[in-house]
């Protein structure tokens, strides 16, 4: 057994049994592997960043990590962006990245590079196989790394040699730690706070967005006046009927401080501190107001939901049903607006729909639009690298066969990211795409009028999409995606509904 192989076994034994690739040449017997040794899902990526995505959705879904595979330090530094994404979205991924052979690394061929530098700041666990017989081993770590709590990023890097070299050893798993307990001080404290009746936020993050967390924050919230948000951007949301709505915090930074101005206390739960997307001129970079207090009731890393079902018993908070977000809506019919696709969304999405969102300016209304939908998840850019979406809905549908899924793709951020439409038609994966085309990076308009800057001509061609107009239609099929326009509500109504009772993807051309 070489070590290509011993590592395929050690990453199934791990429990690790779909792989995102884009192989090069120092991952042939890794591939080669893959041939002998049954149980592993291969997903190939035209592109490294197609296949960190696509992994980081399949992480979100599913909770477990997938592999990827790229070739050498150049392949890894393409899926960079996506990998930052992941890594703020505390998702675990299992990178296994291809290098030169041991003994061709001093001779500085073309595709040398440093690729543990490169993995450094999105991984949580970086090694270099040093030799064959430790290529399993240091895999079965790699896969208890990702899957610690809350999820993070392991890097193995495998020298061809490392691979090809016979003496591999299967290894068994290695134990994953269970999330640690809140701090029972944290929870007195976090009690305390509440039973003043002074104006309070509770802000979850990560894990405490699933829906019963959401429901013990509910909870809490009733008996005790605290009000709920969500950070701006977020992993995942289980929301829609049945579930306990929650806000998120604005992005435009005026109504974030508007939204915020009223708490003098911020209970954090696996959520950070609101601040500012960016900075700018005169505004403030920390959106709290002057005074307001920070709480931790736990961390990312900690147990989310029994820190909230331990506040709530100390606080003795009963339970209440979910609030009532009124009946589903009918699709909008007219002009194409975002409240109209919001509407449409929410009327036609079946049960279980997976939504990735990266509608960027267009769609800042579509999720408090969709509350009366039936019970769904809601996937966002959490690191806010544009280019995620179309991957995300890859990996997500990879990851939750079964369910549709459905993007909600601005064009420009599209662009980036634009053969995830190949694999999914490879793939076969039941995605629908509404691509929002207004043919321009809209959300830079904005910056630059946040920024204060005076934009010319030069400035806006630089945000113009037009000269030549992109035609989605063509771009997908010439993918193998069928695709359509529509030009109104009516239109993507009825587009919408037949993507959604067919198998395989679908887009959907919006002009807005």
């Amino acid at each position: 057994m070489n070590g290509a192989e011993s590592l395929v076994r050690t990453l199934l034994a791990s429990g690790v049994d779909t792989c995102f690739v884009n192989p090069g040449t120092s991952e042939m017997h890794f591939v080669a592997a893959l041939d002998r040794v049954g149980g592993m899902r291969c997903v190939l990526g035209l592109f490294e960043g197609v296949v960190s995505g696509a992994a980081d959705g399949y992480a979100r879904v599913t909770g477990r990590p997938a592999a990827t595979l790229f070739h050498c330090g150049p392949g890894l530094a393409n899926a960079l962006a996506n990998l930052h994404n992941a890594r703020r979205a505390q998702s675990p991924i299992v990178n296994i990245v291809g290098d030169q052979a041991t003994h061709h690394r001093p001779l500085d061929a073309p595709l040398t590079a440093d690729t543990e530098g490169w993995a450094r700041p999105v991984s949580g666990f970086v090694r270099t196989a040093a030799e064959a017989a430790r290529v399993g081993a240091e895999a079965a770590a790699a896969v208890a790394a990702a899957r610690t709590p809350p999820g993070q990023i392991a890097t193995l890097i495998l020298p061809a040699d490392t691979a090809w070299t016979e003496g591999g050893v299967v290894a068994a798993p290695v134990p994953v730690p269970p999330a640690q307990a809140a701090d029972p001080f944290a929870i007195v404290q976090a009690a305390s706070v509440l039973r003043r009746g002074e104006e309070t936020l509770i802000l979850l993050g990560g894990a405490a967005l699933r829906a019963e967390p959401l429901a013990l924050a509910h909870r809490i919230s009733v008996a005790t006046g605290a009000a709920l948000l969500a950070p701006m951007s977020n992993a995942r949301i289980e929301r829609g009927q049945g579930r306990v709505p929650v806000e998120r915090v604005f992005y435009p930074v005026d109504a974030a401080v508007k939204q915020l101005a009223r708490f003098r206390h911020v209970i954090l739960v696996g959520a950070s501190e609101p601040v500012a997307f960016f900075g700018y001129p005169g505004k403030p970079g920390r959106l709290l107001a002057p005074g307001c207090t920070l709480h931790v009731l736990a961390r990312p890393e900690q147990d989310l939901h029994g820190a909230l079902a331990a506040l709530a018993d100390d606080l003795g908070a009963k339970p209440v049903a979910a609030p009532d977000p009124g009946p589903r809506p009918e699709p909008a019919r007219g002009a194409v607006g975002p409240e109209a696709v919001a509407q449409t969304l929410a009327a036609l999405m079946p049960e279980g729909t997976v939504i990735v969102d990266e509608s960027i300016s267009f769609g800042r209304g579509f999720f408090r639009g969709t509350a009366a939908a039936p019970p769904h998840e809601w996937l966002q850019i959490v690191g806010g690298a544009i280019g995620a979406g179309l991957p995300l809905a890859t990996g997500a549908a990879v990851g939750a066969p079964g369910r549709r899924v459905i993007g909600l793709q601005a064009d420009g951020s599209a662009m980036y990211t634009l053969q995830a439409l190949w694999t999914q038609a490879r793939e076969r994966l039941d995605v629908t795409t509404i691509l929002l085309s207004n043919r321009r990076y809209a959300i830079l308009l904005h910056e630059l009028a946040n920024v204060g800057a005076n934009p010319g001509r030069t400035a806006l061609d630089m945000l113009d999409l037009s000269n030549p107009d992109l035609d989605w239609v063509a771009l997908a099929g010439g993918m193998g995606v069928e695709a359509a326009r529509a030009a109104d509500m009516e239109s993507l109504a009825d587009l919408l509904a037949a993507s959604c009772r067919r198998p395989g993807p679908f887009l959907i051309e919006l002009a807005i």
